[in-house]
Formats: C-alpha cells, structure tokens, sequence
C-alpha cells in the first residue's frame, strides 16, 4: 500500500499554484520544498492571493477536501468602509461572471473583522494611503468558483486588494509564515473513513 503524504503551505504572493509553468519567469510551487513526486495541489489559489494552500500525493484525499461540505474561509482586505446594505448581499448571493456565464453565487457567511487580522506587509507594495481606507472581512464559502472572492466584492463595489485563505474545513493556516511549508500525517477528521488523522493548529 501507498505511504501517502501531505502538506499545508501559506502560499506566497506572486506563487503559481501548480508545480509547472510554461512561462519560465513564473514562480512555481517546486521552489518553496522538495515535495515528493506526484504531489498535486487541493484546489488553487490565484497568483495574487495569499494563504492557505493543501498539497498531498493521494488522490482520494484531494477529491474529499475539495467537497462542497468543507468549508474555505477567506479574510479580504477591500478597498473602502464596506456598510451593512453590501455586508449582507454578499451573504445572501450576487451575480457575478464565470467564463462569459452571469452566475449568482449561494448564501455563503460574511462578517467584518474589526481588527487587522495583523499580516506581514505584501512583498510587491499594494498602494500608498492616498487612495483611502480599507477594511477586512472574512468570507466563508461552500463553492469554490474562479477568483471568487474578488469578483464577488466588486460585484457590490468594494474591490479585493489583498485575500488570504485561512481556513479549509477544520484545516486553519495558524502561525505558518509566508512561503513556510508543513508536513502533516493528514488533514481533517473524515468521518467512516480510514483517513482519520487530523491536522488541526
């Protein structure tokens, strides 16, 4: 039998979410950790987007994580003071455009975090405070569409400047640094399955 193998990440800016890239001068996952061949990551993240990333070499494994019933939180920094009116469309579900298709995205939770969550400053500057203030909320999904987050929010016209993922199912990124990368002995507790060790921080 197969001794899989598992990791967490805290995907950097500017990192690709795959192993391989046809465009040389892209930064690619390989050159954070000598990850074992047949590593794939569990869903993406964008080259923009920041946190949050599981990798593993077990197929069934990759395919249970990326369930409906596992949870991905986002903390977004967006630009401007978001109000109650904008809070509570993206809970309730706004049309946004998945390949050329108007797609209206399902109840999901939204709350404004008061405090900055307290991430280290971007490697590539995001913008100086002339433009004006901005704010952080965390936005818990059930569906995992492309740039999601971002469309969403400027879909009610607070434009995502920074996302993180801090959280997949009970799988949280914790005190992992940027580019830091995490060998676990699994991801979550996974109920009448053999794949029951947790990681949880």
């Amino acid at each position: 039998m197969t001794e899989h193998r598992h990791f967490i990440i805290h995907k950097p800016f500017g990192y690709m979410s795959q192993f391989v890239c046809d465009l040389k001068w892209k930064k690619v996952l390989g050159e954070l950790y000598d990850f074992p061949e047949g590593t794939m990551p569990i869903g993406r993240l964008d080259e923009h987007s920041e946190g949050l990333l599981l990798l593993t070499t077990d197929g069934m494994m990759s395919e249970i994580m990326r369930g409906k019933d596992k949870e991905k939180e986002y903390y977004a920094q967006i630009d401007g003071l978001i109000d109650d009116i904008a809070l509570e469309k993206l809970r309730t579900g706004v049309e946004i455009g998945i390949r050329g298709v108007k797609y209206t995205t399902l109840p999901c939770k939204v709350e404004l975090l008061k405090d900055d969550p307290g991430f280290p400053p971007r490697t590539k500057k995001l913008r100086d405070d002339r433009h004006g203030p901005t704010c952080w909320i965390s936005i818990t999904l059930n569906e995992g569409k492309n740039r999601q987050v971002r469309k969403m929010t400027a879909a009610v016209g607070f434009p995502t400047l920074r996302l993180f993922r801090v959280r997949v199912g009970s799988v949280v990124l914790g005190d992992l640094k940027a580019g830091e990368v995490r060998e676990v002995a699994g991801f979550v507790d996974i109920e009448k399955s053999e794949l029951n060790n947790s990681a949880n921080f």
